[in-house]
């Protein structure tokens, strides 16, 4: 036996939370255009998000640090980057946004995770061969 263990102590219980554990979120949406032949590329869509944050928030929004990490032209679906600290500004900005060269538009966010390898895949998607 142990002499420096006392068994008559109770077990000490502390829980321990941890709050934006991760400095990033990342987004997955898709941009949906009434004219669906349009195209865009990675700096128009970079561009068009600054001008939503612009239009929200002013010049501090459009200053809001954001990466667009990846972006596929065919089907308009970006992931993007941002700080968790500016996670509810971009998504905000991002809902607001109603037109894009005078179409109607509109951005569905697909997938919010603090983790990277989350939005990898879709359960709901998951097909088992």
């Amino acid at each position: 036996m142990n002499p420096d263990i006392k068994e008559d102590e109770p077990a000490v219980y502390q829980r321990v939370v941890l709050k934006n554990a991760s400095p990033y979120n990342y987004m997955k949406v898709c941009l949906v255009l009434e004219d669906e032949s349009t195209r865009l590329t990675a700096v128009e869509l970079k561009h068009f998000i600054i001008t939503g944050l612009k239009s929200l928030y002013g010049e501090v929004g459009a200053a809001l640090p954001f990466d667009l990490l990846k972006y596929d032209e065919d089907t308009r679906i970006a992931l993007l980057r941002v700080y968790s600290r500016g996670l509810v500004k971009l998504w905000s900005s991002l809902t607001l946004l109603g037109s894009y060269q005078n179409q109607a538009c509109a951005f569905r966010v697909l997938q919010v995770s603090p983790f990277l390898l989350a939005l990898t895949g879709n359960s709901r998607e998951l097909q088992l061969d």
